[in-house]
């Protein structure tokens, strides 16, 4: 069952009376066989004491509304992890939650430090920064180009230009690897070279 059609069913209000004698450990074994219903009974029972932890850790409403619904999903996704034998759900689910809101907590904590670091950075060299991105930026592109220009060759002309520029080998020393004769191999690098030199105004605006 997809998150978007089971969040619509734990938050529905509609609930029946006979509902309060159904015990805790009862509800937990209806969601391990996958009955949404009792999932959204163990949230009328619990969210608003979990709401109340979650929001001693993070201080914040909607960020914890947020969370909640993602501990009751967690809630569903590993019912079966629970066991009657490691103490009672409301335990099992408690713990749950406070380990979710201190692992959210960490995570905000360190994206603002990240970014007050970034920010910092960016104000004390903002030029020296920004020209070494559009260097990265310019340097990816040439690469890229070349990897396309490269893969356009025929293979024989592919492994020719790779012999020689990229392994360094002679003309002589490719015929010799290869196999092949060295006016063919001599005729390929010429081919390759001239495709090469056709496609170089490509790289016109990066240089």
């Amino acid at each position: 069952m997809s998150v978007e059609t089971l969040l619509p069913l734990i938050t529905a209000p509609v609930r029946q009376d006979s509902s309060l004698d159904i015990t805790d450990e009862e509800l937990m074994r209806r969601i391990q066989q996958q009955d949404p219903k009792s999932l959204g009974l163990l949230h009328d029972r619990y969210s608003g004491l979990m709401k109340g932890l979650i929001m001693k850790v993070l201080h914040n409403d909607a960020e914890s509304d947020d969370l909640l619904q993602e501990i009751f999903i967690e809630v569903w996704n590993r019912a079966n992890s629970y066991s009657p034998d490691k103490g009672k759900p409301l335990g099992w689910i408690i713990t749950l939650s406070r380990r979710r809101a201190i692992d959210r907590l960490r995570k905000r904590d360190t994206y603002s430090r990240v970014e007050d670091r970034f920010a910092e950075e960016t104000k004390n060299r903002p030029h020296d920064w920004f020209a070494h991105v559009e260097e990265d930026v310019a340097q990816s592109e040439m690469r890229e180009f070349l990897q396309r220009a490269l893969s356009s060759l025929p293979d024989a002309q592919r492994q020719a230009i790779e012999l020689a520029y990229f392994k360094g080998m002679s003309q002589r020393e490719i015929a010799a690897h290869t196999g092949i004769p060295l006016g063919t191999i001599k005729t390929r690098l010429e081919l390759a070279l001239r495709k090469l030199s056709d496609g170089l105004h490509g790289l016109e605006d990066l240089l």
